[in-house]
């Protein structure tokens, strides 16, 4: 009987080690998730910013040549090298429709979430922003045939206006142009060209951006059409939920390069950079 009490004592004090060992090993996981939510010690730790972005948005992100290699350069790009040379870390973009860029963001696929976002009042209940960085005006794109026949809101009133699917300018036309046909592509320069073509009527876009496809489309112009703008629509970078330490950090970065003009000079630049003409 000793003997076999002996053996139920020993199967027994491993039972209580082994469910110590867990207990412990479980707390120890527990602290590290809790670690990882700190997105700017996760950053850091991996040595690479990784950013999404729809590299369709002359002159805030694009493709172009560069020594014969294909790059993804823009306004935003040359901000978030910047950003990311402040961290101490690489950076790595990641190209995408502009549609897949918040959901990549949601999914820990990408770190930011950078394309001529903004931070709508809807996409802050899944999503963290950073300071807005630029707060450009919504334009009114159109075939210089139709000059004389769009001059007013009412006059889209019907036809078939364009907007980025997945964009502000979707919301622009939904709740400015009401009554229009509204047509959401993928992809801006898909957009041009259906504007070129006369597949759609107009193209509601970016200032800045429709200014890069103006000066490379000889046929189109900004219609005299006045749109309301506001600070719903300025750009702002994207972070998942949670990311406070990051936030911080990017909005005192931010704020320095907006503050000393170095936005602006990143904007003019690339848009210099997009009207020159390219072999790609």
């Amino acid at each position: 009987m000793k003997k076999y009490f002996g053996i139920i004592l020993s199967v027994v004090a491993i039972c209580i080690l082994t469910a110590c060992g867990d207990g412990g090993k479980t707390s120890s996981s527990g602290g590290a998730n809790k670690e990882e939510t700190n997105q700017l010690a996760a950053i850091k730790k991996a040595g690479v910013l990784k950013v999404g972005t729809s590299a369709d948005f002359a002159p805030f992100e694009f493709h172009k040549m560069v020594d014969g290699k294909d790059e993804i350069v823009g306004a935003d790009v040359d901000m978030v090298k910047k950003i990311a040379e402040e961290l101490g870390v690489k950076v790595e973009f990641i190209d995408m429709e502009f549609s897949a860029v918040l959901t990549a963001l949601q999914q820990g696929k990408i770190d930011i979430a950078i394309s001529g976002i903004s931070a709508t009042e809807e996409r802050q209940k899944t999503f963290d922003f950073s300071v807005n960085y630029y707060n450009p005006p919504q334009k009114v794109m159109i075939n210089k045939k139709n000059a004389d026949a769009y001059t007013s809101i009412d006059s889209l009133s019907k036809k078939k206006v364009g907007a980025q699917k997945g964009s502000i300018q979707e919301s622009v036309v939904k709740e400015q142009i009401g009554d229009a046909q509204i047509v959401s592509v993928a992809k801006v320069p898909n957009l041009v060209i259906e504007l070129n073509q006369g597949s759609i009527d107009a193209l509601v876009v970016e200032e800045t951006i429709g200014a890069a496809y103006i000066a490379q489309n000889a046929d189109l112009m900004f219609a005299d059409i006045d749109l309301v703008s506001n600070e719903d629509e300025a750009y702002a970078i994207a972070l998942p939920k949670g990311s406070t330490e990051l936030k911080t950090e990017l909005d005192k970065i931010l704020e320095g390069l907006i503050k000393d003009g170095t936005v602006e000079e990143y904007v003019q630049k690339n848009s210099k950079l997009a009207n020159e003409s390219t072999d790609k």
